[in-house]
């Protein structure tokens, strides 16, 4: 039959086996904070000597290493009032370790037969974790600061492509009134408009705080306003209205659309209303189908003269209407009668829903 001091060395053996089975450093300390048992893995950890630390008071555990005044709070002022604590984050230099981060876990284990206590005392190490965390925060904010400094660089070259298109569309226009040739002043008063509808582009994406995405809807109607004020004279009034199904295009796209609505929308100005019509009007749609959509301009015009091809952009505004089309992989098509104009480029299949001009 067992003894008691059998019994009592047998339970001690049992219970430093389990406490050698946790992975992680793991300490026993009596309510005086001597060591009672300790992990295998503590000592690995910590590189202590299991002879120099049974029994010894944890502060002075290796030359003072653990008198650590976190470790202090802890086990003196904490546990005494709470018996527990989960989480408590210890981070100290160890002398030939190197400096560790580590969450405390603390047990203080009460008795029924005695007035002593056991506190039980987990580490876990979260340097490695704590490190990257520390690398994530300093990349994020080099982030942010490349981000911020991308943001001013961005904004100062919007400033600088505006005053540029201004300066040109100005000097246009100066050329356009000096010059005797009614043609050539054509041709420049054309030129100004395509400026003036990528500069429209960048007046909209800097009143949207933006540089990725355009409002097509909002875009077309001031670029159309625009044209129209330029070049409509009371003799002739001609009306311009859009619709347009809410979408946005990135940015690049917008300025392809906005020159193609120009060329075309100057076209219908000069050739769609050769006598007055107390109707005029030019109709610009466009409408959306997931990916696909459809742009188009069309006039209730002269449309298709007898014996001559239906009115289209001629020379430059043709080609530039192709090759704008076919950057945004679209096509270009002509429908026209003896009731006006239409000219459609449609990205993909696209069924419209959009009347045409009355």
């Amino acid at each position: 039959m067992l003894t008691s001091t059998d019994k009592i060395r047998d339970a001690q053996i049992l219970a430093q086996a389990i406490v050698n089975t946790i992975p992680e450093p793991f300490l026993v300390l009596d309510d005086k904070f001597h060591v009672l048992a300790a992990s295998r893995s503590f000592y690995a950890t910590f590189k202590v000597d299991p002879e120099q630390t049974r029994d010894c008071l944890l502060y002075d555990l290796g030359d003072g290493q653990w008198d650590i005044p976190a470790l202090r709070l802890l086990l003196e002022t904490i546990i005494p009032e709470k018996t527990s604590m989960d989480g408590f984050e210890v981070e100290h230099d160890f002398p030939g370790v190197g400096r560790k981060t580590m969450l405390l876990n603390a047990r203080k284990v009460l008795y029924d037969d005695s007035p002593n206590a056991t506190i039980l005392l987990a580490f876990s190490d979260i340097t490695a974790r704590r490190v990257i965390e520390h690398e994530k925060e300093d990349l994020l904010e080099r982030t942010e600061e490349l981000l911020r400094q991308k943001q001013v660089l961005l904004q100062e070259m919007e400033h600088r492509v505006a005053n540029s298109l201004s300066i040109i569309a100005a000097i246009l226009l100066l050329k356009a009134g000096a010059v005797t040739s009614e043609e050539t002043r054509q041709h420049l008063r054309e030129a100004h408009q395509r400026v003036m509808s990528v500069a429209e582009v960048q007046l909209h994406l800097h009143a949207s705080h933006g540089i990725e995405r355009i409002d097509v809807g909002t875009y077309l109607t001031k670029l159309c306003g625009a044209l129209a004020a330029s070049m409509i004279g009371e003799q002739q009034p001609i009306a311009v209205k859009v619709i347009s199904d809410e979408g946005t295009v990135d940015s690049s796209n917008a300025v392809s659309i906005g020159l193609i609505v120009t060329e075309l929308v100057i076209n219908a100005i000069k050739y769609a209303f050769p006598a007055d019509k107390a109707d005029a009007q030019i109709l610009v749609t466009y409408e959306v189908d997931g990916s696909d959509w459809k742009l188009a301009v069309a006039d209730n015009g002269v449309g298709r003269v007898p014996g001559q091809a239906p009115q289209a952009p001629a020379g430059l505004g043709t080609t530039i209407v192709n090759a704008l089309a076919k950057q945004l992989d679209a096509q270009v098509d002509f429908d026209g009668g003896d009731s006006g104009l239409k000219v459609s480029i449609t990205r993909a299949t696209f069924a419209s829903h959009v009347p045409q001009a009355a």
